[in-house]
């Protein structure tokens, strides 16, 4: 069967991730071990005791998802699990990156916490600000950023058709909120991120992790990695390099990237990782594909089920 995996990103955390894993198979708990020596402290304590202000911090969040998702994925492939194709949410575009050979688990923990200090320090908290907005076309969110007149704000991800995430400074991103109401937003609502991801805010962040990303051995794609910032199917390094940067500070193309995906000829998507944020997004934009998750054991035996 031609699968598709999909890696969360931010906003899909939450206490307790991974633990029903790490106590079923040693290939999970090898992973927070090769992650935990990296970093240098105990990941597995932070996904599974939290504190919760601690695991939401961003540079925690980061390599604490991306670790989670990894030990999901090598539990799937020990039980037979490969895709044709990858993609990530995000933060979860470096999980793909993984799962497609292209960097080093290691590596990546470490430039994924650091990826997480420089959005931070770019924006510091409280300064900036995102906001989920419902029921809206692309056209009229991009009227309500571009008449918002108490500073910066632009569209960051596009989720699905009538979700776009907005970004930008605190101030504007509320007129955004209002002005989003008064237009008939379903919803509009702000988003518990400590950073303004995925907008122009994030340019001196994007500079630096370029510099960080020359230092990083990349591999070749074992299997075509659908890129945020533009929604294509990289199958080389270089471009997979400069899209990383990109992505920083460049809107999120998540509906695209599924479309594209699609496109691609395949028989089913397998979330994989914390959460089940990427399967709603997957309903909304297309109710007829095919959606597996795996976060736990139970996920995990029920999706071995429908497609071995």
């Amino acid at each position: 069967m031609r699968l598709a995996f999909l890696f969360p990103g931010q906003g899909s955390q939450y206490v307790g991730m991974g633990k029903a894993l790490y106590n079923e198979f040693e290939s999970a708990r090898e992973t927070y071990r090769e992650a935990s020596d990296a970093i240098g402290y105990d990941i597995s304590k932070i996904c599974f005791e939290g504190p919760k202000k601690e695991l939401n911090k961003t540079f925690r969040t980061q390599p604490c998802l991306l670790t989670t998702s990894i030990a999901a994925l090598r539990c799937a492939q020990e039980k037979g699990l490969s895709p044709i194709v990858v993609a990530g949410h995000s933060l979860g575009e470096y999980t793909a990156l993984v799962a497609a050979g292209v960097l080093d688990f290691s590596d990546a923990v470490k430039l994924t916490e650091l990826r997480g200090k420089l959005m931070q320090e770019a924006v510091p908290e409280g300064l900036g600000l995102m906001a989920d907005l419902m029921g809206l076309d692309r056209d009229t969110v991009d009227s309500i950023c571009l008449s918002v007149s108490s500073g910066y704000v632009a569209p960051a991800n596009y989720n699905s058709l009538g979700q776009i995430v907005i970004a930008g400074d605190r101030k504007a991103v509320e007129e955004a909120i209002a002005m989003a109401k008064e237009s008939g937003a379903r919803r509009a609502v702000p988003l518990a991120v400590s950073v303004p991801s995925h907008c122009t805010l994030m340019l001196d962040a994007s500079n630096k992790l370029s510099d960080i990303l020359k230092g990083i051995e990349f591999g070749d794609p074992s299997v075509p990695v659908v890129n945020n910032a533009d929604a294509m199917l990289l199958n080389t390094t270089d471009s997979i390099r400069v899209s990383l940067v990109k992505q920083l500070d460049s809107p999120l193309l998540w509906e695209d990237s599924i479309t594209a995906i699609i496109e691609s000829g395949i028989d089913a998507f397998v979330e994989i990782g914390p959460g089940k944020v990427l399967t709603g997004l997957l309903k909304r934009i297309d109710p007829s594909a095919p959606c597996y998750r795996i976060e736990d054991p139970d996920t995990l035996s029920k999706t071995l089920a429908s497609l071995l």
